[in-house]
C-alpha cells in the first residue's frame, strides 16, 4: 500500500525563557505533521497491516525533516500523536503509529526508549497533546513534556495527522552562538 501524502508541516520554537528565567540551555521543540488520504475512510477494515508496514516510509520521510529542524542538535525526548478526521477510526492512528513508523525516527535522532503516543478522531481544528518521555528511558521523569498542536485545518474528515515531535537543548546560552 502507498500512502497518500497531501501535506508536510513543520515547526521549530527555540525558547530562551523558561519560568521568567533566562534558560542556561535554550530548548528546541521541533514538530514535524504529516497529512495523509485515510485509504480505509467510511470503512471497517480487520487487517491494518498494510497500513502499518505502508507507515515505514512516512517515518522515514518525518525523520529525515526532523533532523534538517534540528540542525545537529542533541534530542532529549520524543513522542508521537496521531489525529484521523471523522470519516476515519482512531484505530488507523494507532496502526500508523507502530514501532514500525517510530524506528526511523528514532534511529535519525537517537534514542533507545519506547516513544510515548497519543491518538484521537476529531474535526479539523481539533487541539492534541503530544506527550514527550525521555529518549533513553521512559520512566525519567524529568523529561516528561507534551507539545500542543492546533491546526485549524487538519484532519479533513477524510485524512489522518501524524505527528513526530521531540525536545532539545543546543547547550548555547542566549546571545551566544550555538
Amino acid at each position: 500500500m502507498e500512502l497518500k501524502l497531501r501535506r508536510l508541516i513543520t515547526s521549530a520554537e527555540t525558547r530562551f525563557v523558561e519560568a521568567s528565567q533566562p534558560a542556561a540551555q535554550p530548548l528546541l521543540r521541533v514538530v514535524v505533521t504529516a497529512v495523509i488520504e485515510n485509504p480505509y475512510v467510511d470503512r471497517y477494515v480487520a487487517d491494518l497491516s498494510p497500513l502499518v508496514e505502508a507507515s515505514r516510509g512516512l517515518g522515514e520521510q518525518m525523520a529525515q525533516q526532523a533532523v534538517k529542524l534540528l540542525a545537529g542538535t542533541p534530542v532529549q525526548s520524543y513522542g508521537k500523536a496521531g489525529l484521523v478526521g471523522v470519516r476515519g477510526e482512531q484505530e488507523h492512528a494507532n496502526a500508523l503509529l507502530t514501532t514500525v513508523f517510530a524506528n526511523p525516527f528514532r534511529a535519525a535522532i537517537g534514542g533507545a526508549a519506547w516513544i510515548s503516543s497519543v491518538t484521537k478522531v476529531g474535526a479539523p481544528g481539533t487541539p492534541i497533546d503530544v506527550p514527550l518521555n525521555c529518549i533513553d528511558d521512559v520512566y525519567v521523569r524529568s523529561h516528561y513534556d507534551a507539545i500542543s498542536l492546533c491546526l485549524p485545518d487538519t484532519p479533513m474528515p477524510d485524512e489522518i495527522a501524524l505527528v513526530s515531535a521531540c525536545r532539545a537543548a543546543d547547550g548555547s546560552t542566549p546571545g551566544s552562538a550555538a
